[in-house]
């Protein structure tokens, strides 16, 4: 089970699409035009909990989950309610791991609730196998516990599981710990990495079902599948000139321009195909950095610069007046609207490339994740443009 959590990862980041109901409003409309420059005011949030295990025989998936984290991201950031964009935000559990605490159900939250993808990467990234018990109803119940899922709604809520032991393991029963969710309104999503039948047998389909979530099997050890297009170069080319544009603040700004860039390694160990496919998503409205970026944060509605020392500064802008400042971030935003139009007018083209090149055997996990959540979408009003 050591690996789902990639498949978790995919579909935190396929349940950004965006959770809202009829009734929501226009409110947004105003920020709701470019996917690419959004920076959604919305209210509105769309949760999604990975219990990811990591326990001896998942290799396979977490190269999955690595290789097919941002396509599924990108899936995601064409979702629409109505005019709205709603927010993304991800929590990454791991258990079934020898290394965690045997009292606590070996069990760890490794990331609460979050907007940053680079984050969400990196962690993915970093997480390690090792063999232990899977106590599915625990972790469940965990990560209800320990998460603010708030009580809005219009918020799409989703567990992500997976794994490839029995669900009934443990001292918490996964009835006990469905019933809990239905209460805060959380869907239970399940992958069992196996046998389609064997997971209905070990109780992973009843799991789902309790909560009217998604029961999907798949084969974690198949290789992710990565088509080329003529217009990769080109995105890619972007991407550099793309990361030019953000304009870092505050004590954790340099560290997370690193970060950013460590990301954008990463995408690219496993191809060329990918590092776009992650380009893409730095494209659109679900890849927010206004805790250490300027053109994000000073958009945010508690932002001023009145609260910036200048010490928190990049180096080309200390020293410079309030106005100055304004008109440096005003250009770094104008650069990177038309920089992220670019990708996206290229992205279209590379989308109808693929589309045209696809094989039968196309990437599991991603396809099953995106169809689930498609599924469960519809009931909240959901479309994809």
């Amino acid at each position: 089970m050591k690996t789902h959590f990639k498949t978790f990862l995919f579909s935190m980041l396929l349940i950004g699409f965006t959770a809202c109901n009829a009734n929501n409003k226009k409110a947004n409309t105003n920020y709701a035009q470019a996917q690419i420059t959004a920076h959604n005011p919305s209210k509105q949030y769309i949760k999604v909990a990975l219990l990811l295990d990591t326990s001896n025989s998942m290799d396979g998936l977490i190269d999955q989950a690595k290789a097919q984290l941002w396509d599924i991201v990108n899936e995601l950031s064409y979702a629409k309610c109505h005019d709205s964009r709603p927010n993304l935000q991800i929590a990454l559990y791991e258990y079934g791991n020898d290394r965690l605490n045997g009292d606590e159900g070996y069990i760890r939250q490794v990331l609460t609730f979050s907007e940053d993808l680079d984050e969400i990467s990196k962690e993915l990234f970093s997480l390690t196998t090792n063999g232990g018990e899977e106590y599915c109803g625990q972790v469940i119940q965990t990560s209800l516990n320990q998460l603010k899922w708030g009580n809005n709604p219009d918020d799409l809520k989703l567990i992500f599981i997976a794994g490839n032991e029995p669900f009934t393991q443990g001292k918490i029963n996964y009835k006990d710990a469905s019933t809990n969710a239905k209460e805060k309104d959380v869907t239970i999503n399940t992958i069992f990495c196996g046998d389609y039948r064997q997971g209905v047998s070990s109780s992973w389909k009843d799991g789902a079902s309790l909560t009217n979530g998604d029961y999907m099997a798949i084969n974690q050890n198949n290789a992710t599948i990565h088509i080329a297009s003529p217009y990769d170069d080109d995105i890619l080319i972007l991407n550099q000139k793309l990361n030019k544009t953000y304009v870092i603040y505050g004590q954790s700004g340099r560290q997370k321009m690193t970060l950013q860039a460590e990301q954008d390694t990463n995408a690219g160990l496993y191809s060329k195909a990918n590092a776009v496919s992650r380009t893409v998503s730095k494209s659109s409205h679900l890849y927010k950095n206004k805790s250490w970026d300027l053109v994000d944060a000073e958009v945010e509605e508690n932002f001023k610069y009145d609260d910036l020392k200048k010490s928190q500064l990049p180096e080309v802008l200390r020293g410079k007046s309030e106005i100055e400042i304004k008109a440096y971030v005003a250009k770094k935003r104008k650069e990177r609207e038309n920089i992220q139009k670019k990708i996206q007018e290229l992205n279209k083209k590379r989308k109808l490339y693929i589309l045209d090149h696809k094989k039968e055997n196309s990437n599991g996990l991603e396809n099953a994740m995106t169809k689930a959540i498609k599924e469960q979408a519809k009931k909240k009003k959901y479309t994809w443009n």
